[in-house]
């Protein structure tokens, strides 16, 4: 069977997964989102990270007919995998996606899967799943693989190709298959894993380690607000040591870091152990939007303001900078607590559209509406497009040309925003 891929799901892991892998290969992309195949059949990414050019590759085609990727010789699934309002893992998508496969597997096909999962699962739930809808014969008549995704959306110092790429197999033939299936189109290397769950926990911990690494920075910065020092210069002192790990405090939301987490610990109570740590870390990170909005309503009332009357300014509410992605961005806990204190707030994002994932009762508005004045503002996202934003610009649109400014990111010069502004805080 001659090498043709098929990339079901074209979200920021599968979409550039395609073009990459259409420099060497021909490649179909699937995706249920008949708009979003419209779009990309047009040379357009609605992400806006893939070019026309890289879209409209000769070997790259679209489709929304889970039948036409039935002559594939591999099948990789780029599926996001979510976790509930009881942080468990969500895996309706990753399942419904497998049994639509199961429906077209062909003796011979490998199926590889990228969905960040817990330890075991493919095993335990995928493969069945492909078994039973197709009514082949695991490792006797397709076979199955798993490679971890390590895309970085927004990041333009790190293509997916210059990024070292874990592959495993459930066979020695089909590892050497993959390694050299992906060898092709990753410069930086190929890791072969030595089975599909030790690739399937290195995925969950690399998340699972920064996030808990996040969160040690988070609680200092808890500290260190009510001692009055600066978390960040504290940082800086401490990054001279040779070892010292260089880790901001931030809010930690998106699809990765603030989700993998809770696939290992739902596996280990499966099994019986509560794990301490990794809850803590995850505690400590959800609670950081409140603590940033309850900082900015007591310094508004330690400034004698009427709290029921003040207005915010919020910038920024995608899940990290340059990104237009919302999905389980914690900027919106800090609009939801401030709209409890009877906040008016406006949400400003130039990037993320207005039908973007929204769970609060304020739209997102590309700009700052014009001759508004805000009694805070807050800088939640540090997108480049806001770097036209100079303390000059927020001071016109201050109240009583006061600014009184809750630098999450660090974005601007801490000593000139002390000079310039009424008040100015930084996480």
């Amino acid at each position: 069977m001659s090498i043709k891929l098929g990339i079901i799901g074209l979200g920021y892991v599968g979409l550039p997964l395609a073009a990459l892998f259409a420099e060497k290969y021909t490649v179909l992309g699937f995706d249920i989102d008949a708009a979003k195949i419209k779009s990309l059949q047009a040379g357009i990414d609605p992400n806006g990270l893939s070019s026309a050019a890289q879209l409209t590759q000769a070997s790259l085609r679209f489709c929304i007919d889970i039948n036409e990727l039935s002559d594939c010789s591999h099948l990789i699934i780029t599926i996001p995998t979510d976790i509930d309002a009881q942080n468990k893992p969500e895996l309706g998508p990753l399942r419904k996606a497998t049994q639509m496969i199961g429906g077209i597997l062909q003796k011979g096909m490998t199926v590889v899967f990228e969905s960040t999962v817990y330890p075991g699962l493919t095993e335990e739930i995928c493969i069945p799943i492909l078994e039973q809808q197709s009514g082949l014969i695991w490792k006797q008549d397709f076979f199955v693989g798993y490679s971890p995704e390590r895309i970085n959306p927004g990041d333009t110092q790190r293509p997916i190709a210059s990024i070292l790429k874990i592959v495993a197999g459930d066979s020695t033939s089909t590892l050497a298959d993959l390694v050299n299936l992906y060898g092709a189109v990753i410069t930086a290397g190929i890791y072969p894993a030595p089975s599909i769950k030790i690739a399937e926990a290195a995925k969950v911990i690399e998340n699972a380690q920064r996030d808990l690494n996040i969160a040690f920075v988070n609680e200092l910065a808890l500290i260190f607000d009510r001692m009055g020092i600066d978390t960040r210069e504290v940082l800086k002192a401490a990054a001279t040591k040779w070892n010292f790990m260089p880790f901001e405090p931030g809010l930690v939301g998106g699809q990765c870091i603030g989700v993998d987490p809770y696939y290992l610990t739902h596996k280990a109570e499966e099994l019986g152990y509560s794990p301490r740590v990794i809850h803590s870390g995850r505690l400590v990170n959800n609670e950081m939007g409140k603590f940033i909005a309850e900082k900015t309503v007591k310094t508004l009332l330690q400034a004698g303001k009427n709290i029921t009357q003040c207005r915010v300014l919020v910038l920024g509410c995608s899940f990290k900078e340059n990104i237009g992605d919302t999905r389980n961005s914690k900027v919106f806990d800090i609009v939801n607590e401030l709209i409890d204190y009877a906040v008016k707030v406006d949400l400003v994002d130039p990037i993320a559209n207005a039908s973007a994932f929204n769970p609060t009762k304020e739209k997102i508005i590309p700009s700052i509406p014009a001759h508004v004045q805000y009694d805070a503002i807050i800088l939640a996202v540090k997108h480049d497009a806001f770097k036209a934003l100079t303390l000059e610009r927020l001071i016109a649109h201050a109240t009583s040309n006061e600014l009184y400014l809750f630098d999450v990111k660090a974005f601007y010069d801490r000593e000139l925003a002390r000079k310039v502004c009424r008040f100015y805080w930084r996480l």
